[in-house]
């Protein structure tokens, strides 16, 4: 009877490395016009210069990579590559302590990961402690004011402006903190911007600080999120 071959690591390479950086696939992304898989961060920082998929030219329409992430691959790869996991939260951990801001003077820090919890109210106990231990970044809400606009009455600036959360938190989350500290009514929408620019609902915090914040070089720390009345363009 013929033995059965023990497949390497090493045989799932193709399906489990990235075509931009050649290492292995961390947080993996795909492109849903052609399929094709990239790290988030490699993609994320191709799309700045580039709306072609890397690998096979085709265009890809403006969208938000993080909503095209496989956490199946990612789970599959952590189990195939012993430690790659570890090494990864580590890489994180030490990234965002690095580049935390300086505790000068600032207003007490608040938290948003209460919103989050409530958001995800029925996930499991381990989750919620998972997301606790999830890298944090500071972040300034600033009430951009826009005299004659409707609503600025009713949006004033914070009284503790400076918060820390996961960076996993999203906007939608930001929001449902705003109002709630403003008391704002259930049917009033915010916009939340960065360098001038919406966010998107599902956008989160570590996707902000890498493609809006942390590549305009002259930016520092903590990075500034505005809100303001939502402004319908239609």
């Amino acid at each position: 009877m013929a033995t059965q071959r023990k497949h390497l690591v090493k045989d799932f390479n193709p399906y489990i490395t990235c075509y931009i950086c050649k290492g292995y696939l961390i947080k993996p992304t795909t492109v849903t016009e052609c399929l094709h898989t990239f790290c988030k961060t490699c993609i994320v920082q191709h799309f700045e210069d580039s709306n072609d998929c890397p690998r096979c030219g085709n265009q890809v329409h403006e969208t938000n990579p993080l909503e095209m992430l496989d956490n199946t691959l990612e789970e599959i790869i952590f189990k195939l590559v012993p430690g790659l996991r570890e090494q990864e939260l580590q890489r994180e951990l030490e990234f965002w302590k690095k580049n935390k801001p300086q505790e000068n003077g600032q207003d007490e820090v608040s938290k948003v990961d209460k919103s989050k919890a409530d958001e995800e109210g029925d996930e499991n106990q381990d989750d919620k402690d998972y997301h606790r231990s999830d890298p944090q970044i500071a972040i300034c809400l600033d009430c951009l004011r826009n005299h004659g606009q409707s609503g600025d009455n009713v949006v004033k600036g914070l009284m503790k402006k400076f918060i820390r959360c996961s960076t996993r938190v999203t906007v939608g989350t930001i929001k449902k903190f705003l109002s709630l500290k403003l008391k704002l009514p259930s049917s009033y929408e915010l916009d939340v911007l960065c360098n001038g620019e919406i966010m998107g609902k599902d956008h989160t915090m570590e996707f902000i600080y890498m493609t809006r914040w942390r590549l305009r070089g002259e930016n520092s720390y903590p990075m500034v999120l505005q809100y303001r009345p939502r402004i319908d363009f239609g």
